[in-house]
């Protein structure tokens, strides 16, 4: 048993005084290519990572659920009848949404039993890495396992979804929770956000000699904030000016009559979305026709339209993104929904040391906190681990 499963073991022990039916865990996901674009209807190609949430559950006799975690020192207690999005708040508004939005996907909750459940992570909390998709995709899968749901990986992406955006607050698109549903080794998710289509496709790092190394800022963001919520109303009141549904039935051919119809700053993230949904498309064709070490240049050109029409990094990403890229990373960009979180930089694995080495020493010159940089590796999605 690993630390982590013995941890979460011991912690749902320790706070309910028995054994859990079992363990689930669900991975957090870093988002190789394509930022802001899900919930625009686009394209994004994610992976899940070896950083992962892991829950212990059990289910009771009434109708309670208590919900518990190695991050906080209370245990949120509410029963079913009183599941509510108004009645949630806090960390535990992550798995109890869960639970909330599995009963509009089918689950009744009238009738299903209450449950217990501890969790615990090593996914890094505001990184960009997704933490908040591990959590709610673990109890999804748990949930559904125990509760008998029989609902497909797809749709428990579509309740993680609900759970954030109604639960939490969050106006996030269904990336996360697919990529930490569907991952695979050495491989990322190829979703179209619209048909909710999704193709894995090998990446190929490990024969290309290739790591991504994450370099989180710890600058810290929260989502429900102001910034993503803002950036996704210009993308809305972008798509109804220029006369379509979504900003995905725009191409670049377009961006020549956007820039006509709408103001400077509209029209700078219709630019981002637009252009970002391309090379998404360009990446997946890139790695079939070439190989890994031929994206380096649209990673590059992503985070440059993060950083100039989409404005959402902040100066700690722009000097890893730099540096990673000057130390011999052959693509690097920002990854996340911005304004801090992590930067990635795909990197020869004999160069790690001295790409870190280097960023390290550039946030020591700038006076900037000292960075976490760490490797991850595309890993399989969320399921159960042991009886």
């Amino acid at each position: 048993m690993s630390e982590l499963h013995q941890t979460v073991t011991t912690g749902f022990e320790t706070r309910f005084g028995r054994a859990p039916t079992g363990l689930w865990s669900a991975p957090g996901r870093v988002n190789l290519i394509g930022e802001h674009t899900d919930y625009n209807d686009g394209f994004v190609f994610p992976f899940a990572i070896d950083r992962r949430t892991v829950v212990a559950l059990g289910l009771c006799a009434d109708r309670l659920i208590r919900v518990a975690s190695s991050f906080a020192d209370d245990t949120v207690e509410l029963s079913l009848d009183d599941l509510t999005p108004d009645n949630l708040d806090g960390w535990s508004a992550y798995p109890l949404g869960v639970a909330w939005a599995l009963g509009r996907f089918g689950a009744d909750l009238a009738v299903v039993p209450g449950f217990e459940v501890f969790i615990d992570s090593d996914v890094p909390i505001g990184a960009g890495l997704s933490s908040s998709a591990a959590i709610e995709s673990a109890v999804a899968v748990a949930l559904n396992d125990v509760w008998q749901l029989g609902l497909d990986r797809r749709v428990l992406a579509r309740v993680g979804q609900l759970a954030e955006n109604r639960a939490v607050g969050a106006p996030t698109g269904i990336m996360d929770q697919s990529a930490s549903l569907l991952g695979r080794a050495d491989a990322a998710v190829f979703l179209d956000c619209r048909s909710l289509d999704a193709e894995v496709i090998p990446l190929g790092f490990d024969a290309a000699g290739l790591e991504l190394l994450i370099i989180d800022t710890r600058v810290s963001h929260a989502h429900s904030t102001g910034g993503y919520a803002s950036r996704r109303a210009s993308c809305e009141a972008g798509a109804g000016l220029m006369g379509v549904p979504s900003l995905r039935d725009l191409g670049v051919d377009d961006l020549g009559r956007a820039r006509e119809l709408l103001d400077d700053e509209t029209f700078r993230r219709v630019r981002h979305v637009v252009t970002e949904n391309q090379r998404v498309l360009d990446t997946v064709r890139t790695l079939r026709e070439q190989g890994p070490l031929a994206i380096g240049a649209l990673l590059d050109a992503s985070h440059v339209s993060m950083r100039d029409d989409f404005e959402i990094s902040v100066p700690e990403l722009d000097l890893a993104v730099e540096t990673a890229r000057a130390a011999g990373a052959i693509g690097a960009r920002m990854t996340g929904g911005g304004f801090g979180g992590a930067a990635i930089a795909l990197t020869p694995n004999a160069l790690i040391p001295a790409v870190t080495a280097a960023v390290t020493a550039a946030f020591a010159a700038r006076g900037f906190g000292t960075p976490d940089l760490f490797v991850v590796r595309a890993a399989d999605g969320a399921g159960r681990e042991q009886d």
